[in-house]
């Protein structure tokens, strides 16, 4: 099984203990996913976040409704979480959440290994791409949120 790692940093202008409150929030994650992604969260919530917490989620890849579940591997407040698919569309995922303060600022870091069914060929044709769409979208939301600029007018450092 080949796997492929993606990686983004970005820093908003927040104090790292307000970004890791939102981020330890699960609701919050709705907000930051593509719309096209349909993306819901089936655990009810309020959801405590921590260590071995598996959160239930349902979306859609390319109009195909699938069913995720992801589980808390580490949990470190506010600098970093770990969470990992346990059912879902990959082989492989697991997107390590890194936060460091910068005072006023925080960086945000996100390293995800991952695995496709189909390997290399799958990769290049859809998942690659798929993901930077994601994490652009994410890093723009991430931008407007935390800035309020809608246009998040503020460029990555």
């Amino acid at each position: 099984m080949r796997e492929f790692v993606f990686e983004q940093s970005q820093t908003i202008e927040a104090p790292i203990e307000t970004v890791f409150a939102f981020f330890s929030n699960p609701g919050n994650l709705s907000t930051i996913t593509p719309p096209w992604l349909d993306f819901k969260i089936e655990t009810p919530q309020p959801i405590d976040m921590r260590q071995g917490l598996s959160i239930d989620y349902t979306l859609r890849i390319h109009g195909i409704p699938l069913k995720w579940q992801s589980e808390i591997t580490s949990w470190d407040p506010p600098h970093s979480f770990v969470d990992e698919q346990r059912k879902g569309p990959y082989r492989c995922w697991i997107h390590e959440h890194r936060f460091e303060s910068l005072g006023d600022a925080t960086r945000i870091g996100d390293r995800v290994r991952y695995a496709v069914p189909g390997g290399v060929i799958v990769q290049r044709l859809f998942v690659a791409r798929d993901i930077d769409k994601i994490f652009a979208y994410r890093k723009q939301k991430l931008y407007e949120i935390f800035s309020g600029d809608p246009n998040g007018s503020h460029q990555n450092r």
